[in-house]
């Protein structure tokens, strides 16, 4: 399954919304870890696996490393 995102590094607090946009699986992220060598993605993954309730290994970003707009894919 493929989810597309918008992440928001440096939040306060860490939050998962999911938006209902043109058919598709739209969320936005929201984490703490500011995006300095990755950390922001890897919470990102942290995040993702925890409100789909799966290990962390199944989530995988596919495009938008240094992006904010982020396609992921959960195996």
């Amino acid at each position: 399954m493929k989810i597309f995102i918008k992440a928001s590094p440096g939040a306060k607090y860490e939050r998962i919304e999911k938006i209902d946009s043109l058919g598709k699986d739209h969320y936005s992220v929201w984490v703490k870890e500011p995006p300095v060598k990755r950390k922001a993605n890897q919470a990102i993954i942290n995040a993702l696996a925890e409100y789909f309730k799966i290990a962390s290994s199944r989530v995988k970003i596919v495009s938008g490393y240094a992006s904010r707009q982020k396609t992921i894919e959960i195996l």
